[in-house]
């Protein structure tokens, strides 16, 4: 009885968590309530305080539900191309996947979310600030293989991956405006990084 308990209580949660980065990818980590999930999702407000107790537990929990989404479809399904240009390439175009259908309700979750957290110290922004160094990260040991194995011509790997982060959440909102350009851009400035040196 308990363990049904447990497995209950874990899917309830994870319920929870989901419905909350589609939420929050619409409005930010604020628009998070326990009385509007509760709302939204048919639960008791004490079910939903049990479970987290505090707003700032409900949104870490979400931010890490989101985290874990986007490794699924973003980052693990590009591991299967080979190190460097072909990888980098697999993990921009699942990024745009991941716009284009959006994998959430309002597009990047990080790109609602960071905004509202960026001068905030605490707990959120720290996971937030910890989920985009791990991206950038990703690229840039993406891109520095390419320089390092001569696929690509030398450049300033951090200062890409800036350019490239740049233009991936440029092309967030302007899908989001439906400007369904944005793609076809994302990957022409993509494409000009990873040209074969002459």
């Amino acid at each position: 009885m308990a363990d049904q308990r447990l497995v209950r209580g874990a899917r309830t949660r994870q319920k929870i968590t989901r419905h909350g980065v589609d939420v929050a990818s619409l409005e930010g980590l604020n628009g998070l309530s326990i009385g509007r999930l509760a709302t939204d999702l048919g639960l008791s407000k004490s079910g939903i305080q049990t479970l987290f107790k505090t707003k700032e537990n409900l949104q870490l929990a979400v931010a890490e539900s989101a985290r874990e989404e986007f490794a699924e479809a973003v980052i693990r399904p590009a591991q299967t191309a080979q190190p460097g240009t072909a990888r980098l390439r697999a993990l921009t175009e699942r990024w745009i996947s991941y716009i284009e259908a959006p994998l959430f309700a309002g597009g990047c979750f990080w790109a609602a979310c960071l905004p509202d957290f960026d001068s905030r110290p605490g707990k959120v922004r720290d996971t937030l600030l910890l989920h985009r160094r791990t991206w950038l990260a990703l690229l840039a040991g993406e891109l520095g293989c390419a320089v390092n194995t001569g696929e690509i011509a030398q450049l300033d790997v951090d200062l890409t991956v800036f350019q490239i982060d740049a233009v991936l959440n440029a092309a967030n909102t302007a899908l989001r405006l439906g400007e369904s350009d944005a793609v076809s851009k994302v990957r022409c400035v993509v494409d000009g990084f990873l040209a074969p040196p002459h």
